[in-house]
């Protein structure tokens, strides 16, 4: 018998499409699907001809956490296996976050670990781990109050709260929230295009210096947007940018 991949990687028009198969299961995360995850990750990471990865659920759901998290305690072993919110971050790339359905627990985290987050209207999202005398483990108690303001993010965390995507608007849990599963999918991969026609080292300059520079002195901040800006210069982005300014054209990137 010729087993499924829990996750699979379909690469067109430079973007990467992670989708996480175990329907049947919520798209819950096991070990099998953890390993096939950050495999994933490292080849949308490492393919120069991916620009931008976008990651999402089949059937209903996103991703509704870790299996039988509610059932059992979790050992640091576990954790350490089935940590992979840190993978999806790596993807030095614009990362896409289309949230088909429900991102609970560790599906939310790992939502977090995107870069942007485009969600069908009625998806549920939340954090519930407190409810089982538990916490959020991979990611979740740092991202989400990194993304949101504290004290929304504190008061999600500590009561367990469910909210619709389309709620979370307004606090920037998610950037856009679209009626269904399938108009969020047409949004979602109209902007992983538009991110993905632009010059692709200066995607990646643009997200490390965003993302480094929130931990950053605003000196600091400036320093890396400085050097960075200084090393594009002598890319073959920006020669291509310049070239195809001065001939009236549009880049080929």
């Amino acid at each position: 018998m010729t087993s499924v991949s829990p996750v699979r990687y379909e690469v067109a028009e430079h973007i990467a499409t992670i989708t996480l198969c175990r329907s049947d299961a919520g798209n819950a995360i096991d070990d099998l699907m953890a390993a096939a995850l950050r495999d994933a990750c490292d080849l949308a990471r490492q393919d120069d001809d991916v620009r931008v990865a976008m990651l999402t659920g089949a059937g209903d759901a996103f991703c509704l956490g870790t299996e039988n998290g509610g059932a059992s305690v979790l050992a640091p072993d576990d954790i350490a296996r089935l940590r992979v919110s840190d993978s999806v971050a790596a993807i030095e790339k614009p990362v896409i976050a289309l949230i088909n359905g429900d991102a609970l627990d560790q599906g939310l985290e790992l939502a977090l670990a995107c870069d942007a987050r485009v969600a069908a209207a009625d998806a549920r999202l939340g954090l519930t781990q407190v409810r089982r005398g538990a916490m959020p483990w991979d990611g979740g108690t740092q991202r989400l109050p990194r993304l949101i303001v504290q004290s929304v993010a504190l008061e999600m965390i500590l009561t367990g709260r469910i909210s619709r995507a389309a709620d979370m608007l307004d606090a920037g849990l998610v950037n856009w929230a679209h009626s269904g599963a399938s108009d969020a999918a047409e949004y979602a991969y109209d902007l992983a295009a538009r991110m993905a026609a632009h010059a692709p080292i200066a995607a990646r300059y643009l997200k490390e210096t965003l993302l480094k520079g929130a931990d950053m002195t605003l000196a600091q901040g400036l320093a890396l947007e400085a050097d960075l800006s200084v090393l594009l210069q002598s890319t073959s982005d920006r020669a291509e940018g310049i070239g195809s300014f001065l001939e009236r054209r549009a880049p080929r990137y």
